[in-house]
């Protein structure tokens, strides 16, 4: 079941209505967000030209839609294998982790479960940086990061709801706001309700923020 849950308080009308989808195609989905280091490895230079002063074993970010096209096709030429960016459906699915609570482990999340910097009343509680990917708790199928640290690029174009949305997990391409693409999980500079499992926004294709990476996923 995809979408926001009655229980949830914080849904929003861009998460509604609630569905079911069926997966037809197994596929598998990168355990982290992809690093600077990896990224490094494989394209020369980090994008944007930074930000300073973090690990290489942070989450990449400053880098846009089309330079992760650039990244999943050079990936895939170099490894024989077809990478590409998870759709929205996928990302969902695989966040909940069989779950159907607000988060995959429950209606609270605590800054031990994931990289958040603040509360619901605004205060300052978390690390307030990116952190390296795997500083918090995998979820039960062993993914990492999915909530908080950097939001992740989806293969969808942005629709500002779910009325007539695939309901066999593919990408939703068809219409929507131009040039947009939907955004999942949260990131480090955020408060919790923008971690929830089915929280969805939308970045233009162009957008270079430092909250915003992407992890790979190719069809099995």
């Amino acid at each position: 079941m995809m979408g926001g849950i009655a229980e949830d308080k914080f849904v929003s009308s861009v998460e509604l209505p609630r569905h079911e989808v069926t997966l037809n195609d197994s596929f598998a989905l990168g355990t982290a967000p992809v690093t600077r280091d990896e990224w490094q490895a494989l394209m020369g230079s980090l994008p944007g030209g930074g930000p300073e002063g973090l690990g290489g074993d942070c989450p990449v970010v400053n880098v846009n839609f089309a330079e992760v096209m650039a990244y999943l096709r050079k990936l895939s030429a170099t490894s024989g294998e077809s990478y590409r960016l998870p759709t929205e459906a996928e990302w969902e699915y695989a966040c909940r982790a069989g779950s159907t609570t607000v988060f995959p482990h429950g209606s609270q999340l605590s800054v031990d479960a994931a990289n958040f910097l603040y509360d619901e009343l605004g205060v300052e509680i978390g690390t307030g940086r990116l952190t390296p990917v795997g500083n918090y708790p995998a979820n039960p199928f062993g993914l990492v990061d999915l909530l908080g640290n950097t939001c992740e690029w989806t293969a969808d174009a942005w629709h500002s709801d779910y009325q007539n949305s695939p309901i066999d997990g593919s990408a939703w391409i068809d219409g929507g706001k131009p040039a947009c693409r939907t955004i999942r999980g949260g990131a480090w500079d955020h408060l919790p309700r923008i971690l929830r499992a089915s929280w969805r926004d939308w970045a233009p294709e162009h957008a270079r923020w430092d909250n915003l990476g992407f992890r790979v996923a190719r069809s099995l």
